[in-house]
């Protein structure tokens, strides 16, 4: 009874452990401002080291590119804006973190231009990480991280510079696959026809057997339009439908040009939309509640939840930021291995409530 029969139930499994096992090893560990800053700034330089060198081999000729941005680039909003909230919370402290801030602000233009070569959607998820993060911190310090209407241009002014670099690298490197107007052309002409099979054929617990790839085989739900990464799949031996290899006239009708919500609705129901989207919003709620009460204790002179209070606002803002993207704009932000991604974040997020609830009471 325990083994998943289909590629849903093996994502619920594997979402149910990962939860449990973080709040044992958050309940274990204890989480110091300077770990926050220590790993998170390891971090932070590992996705720039390693975005930087993926998008470089896309660009030479002879060699394959692994497209990290995807399964890493929310990692790497939690590990950038856990780092600049703690170099916040130092300031706050009165300990001065210039050079933390200025090598952080460093990477994130690395990152920036690293991961947007390598692909669009990242350039959204990138900036609107750093602004939900810079958000979340106007409302948890006092002093630092203020927003102003110079930072919110600053913000707006990057991201379309960031998107015309890459539109002018397209045409002097006669790479159309850096081009974002690519990617426009790509949903105009695949759009429709996918919202069409969607809409048309999307139930409650599904959609209309015999609808998708498989035909015949179809299962009318978890097919495999939703997975977790086909690696793992592959390594564990498991019998489900996975579209390994398809392109574009098969998953990717679904995967690359839709936002998530339909990709959920055609390979979950109606019903899994809604579960998905109210567990959205609990892990949003709780994760803000949690972090009130870091603030709270910390404003009452309590020091010893600093290093959390830096790694849940990081958090938050990694989770909100996929769930935007992936499920309002790329289905492919939010898929595959991104998913497990999605997963631990959401973990990460939830992890904090057990612990505060347990050392209140």
């Amino acid at each position: 009874m325990l083994i998943a029969k289909n590629n849903l139930q093996f994502i619920i499994e594997v979402a149910i452990i990962i939860h449990i096992g973080l709040v044992i090893l958050f309940n274990l560990v204890g989480v110091s401002l300077s770990l926050v800053l220590f790993l998170g700034t390891l971090l932070t330089i590992l996705f720039a080291f390693l975005f930087s060198v993926d998008t470089i081999l896309l660009i030479l000729p002879l060699f394959t590119h692994q497209e990290f941005t995807h399964p890493f680039g929310p990692f790497a909003v939690l590990s950038w804006v856990s780092v600049l909230a703690a170099s916040n919370l130092l300031s706050e402290a009165g300990i001065r973190s210039t050079s933390i801030k200025t090598l952080n602000y460093i990477l994130f233009f690395v990152i920036a231009i690293a991961g947007g070569l390598m692909h669009r959607s990242f350039l959204l998820l990138w900036f609107l990480g750093g602004a939900l993060g810079y958000y979340i911190m106007s409302k948890s310090f006092k002093r630092s991280a203020r927003i102003t209407r110079k930072s919110v241009i600053g913000f707006i002014s990057a991201l379309i510079g960031g998107f015309a670099l890459m539109e002018f690298l397209a045409k002097i490197l006669d790479m159309p696959v850096l081009s974002p107007l690519l990617r426009i052309a790509r949903l105009e002409n695949y759009t429709i026809p996918s919202l069409k099979l969607v809409l048309t054929k999307t139930t409650f617990w599904g959609h209309v057997v015999g609808s998708c790839y498989w035909k015949s085989e179809c299962l009318g739900g978890a097919d495999g339009y939703i997975t977790l990464p086909v690696t793992l799949i592959h390594e564990l031996g498991l019998p489900y439908h996975i579209f390994y290899g398809v392109l574009i006239y098969k998953k990717d009708y679904i995967d690359y040009m839709l936002p998530g919500i339909f990709a959920v609705s055609f390979d979950a129901g109606y019903f899994g939309l809604l579960f998905l989207l109210s567990w959205v919003l609990i892990v949003t709620i709780t994760g803000f509640k949690v972090l009130k009460i870091y603030r709270e204790r910390r404003l009452n002179g309590i020091k010893r939840y600093l290093g959390r209070e830096a790694i849940l606002i990081g958090s938050l803002s990694a989770f909100l930021t996929q769930s935007i993207i992936g499920l309002f704009l790329f289905n492919r932000s939010f898929n595959s291995s991104a998913l497990l991604t999605y997963i631990i974040l959401s973990a990460l997020v939830m992890a904090h409530s057990i612990n505060v609830k347990r050392r209140i009471s």
